[in-house]
């Protein structure tokens, strides 16, 4: 007997054709599929911020009757409820403080089942023997993408922040060569020069290592390694625990990668500092 497609199945199969309302909906489903037992239609319509409408006619594309048949799919394919649903069952309070880190919680335990030891070794490998490492990341992104550079240029060099401000973005495209290595930051609400950057990039030879909060998109088709790191959440602004412990995750596995070298590279670092005197003590 046929298994029946999974929701993410469902989504994958039909989002290159979704309209950016769509879109936005499967975003939603994709980062909270462990957890959608708890919502109902109009709250996960707020949480993409679409009518109502738009989210009944999305359940029908996806081949269900309506929500309540969308629930029962989920019902079925749940070996448990989610904790978060029963929670909301159970009626249990929680302070606002508490509610936050327990999102935090779930985005990180969501990263780390969709997060393969294999995905990890493949990046580091990357980023050890590229050329040279470029880092780009706008709006939301810029933070992650920053941290990254930070942590990566203490490990090797020709690690460059491609977006640094100076407005060279340009120049720095033009040395984009075969061997090197791209790490973008794909994060909501999205820019278009973030596509036009990676698409040049990749077409001047550069390898694609994509941090983003979307399981379906252009970008990550371009991708060889793809980390889906979810940011949504009940609060204004978006969390971003998840991008910022995967980047220190794969730094620290790229220092096995490069080791004895990368170590070499952080004691010239540190003599470097201590020559300087610029740090303070540590105490």
């Amino acid at each position: 007997m046929t298994q029946p497609l999974s929701l993410k199945e469902r989504i994958q199969s039909q989002y290159a054709d979704l309209s950016l309302v769509d879109c936005k909906l499967a975003d939603v489903l994709l980062t909270r599929e462990k957890d959608l037992l708890a919502y109902n239609a109009s709250e996960l319509a707020a949480l993409a911020g679409v009518s109502k409408a738009s989210t009944a006619r999305f359940f029908k594309r996806l081949g269900f009757g309506d929500f309540q048949a969308f629930r029962q799919h989920l019902r079925d394919g749940a070996p448990q409820s989610s904790p978060l649903y029963r929670m909301v069952q159970q009626g249990t309070r929680i302070s606002p403080l508490q509610q936050h880190l327990s999102q935090d919680v779930q985005q990180l335990q969501a990263m780390a089942d969709s997060v393969q030891e294999v995905q990890v070794q493949q990046a580091t490998q990357l980023l050890a023997n590229a050329r040279r490492v470029w880092v780009v990341g706008y709006r939301n992104g810029y933070m992650a993408a920053f941290y990254a550079q930070a942590l990566l240029s203490q490990l090797r060099a020709d690690v460059h922040l491609l977006n640094d401000g100076s407005g060279e973005d340009a120049e720095r495209l033009a040395d984009i060569r075969k061997g090197d290595v791209l790490l973008a930051m794909d994060f909501r609400r999205r820019t278009r020069r973030l596509s036009q950057v990676v698409n040049i990039a990749c077409d001047a030879g550069a390898v694609l290592v994509l941090v983003s909060d979307a399981h379906v998109s252009a970008l990550a088709s371009r991708a060889q390694a793809l980390f889906v790191c979810p940011v949504t959440g009940e609060a204004v602004f978006d969390s971003y625990v998840g991008a910022v412990s995967l980047i220190n995750h794969l730094a620290n596995t790229t220092l096995t990668q490069l080791s004895p070298k990368a170590r070499a590279r952080m004691a010239a670092i540190e003599q470097a500092h201590a020559q300087l005197a610029d740090l303070e003590s540590s105490f």
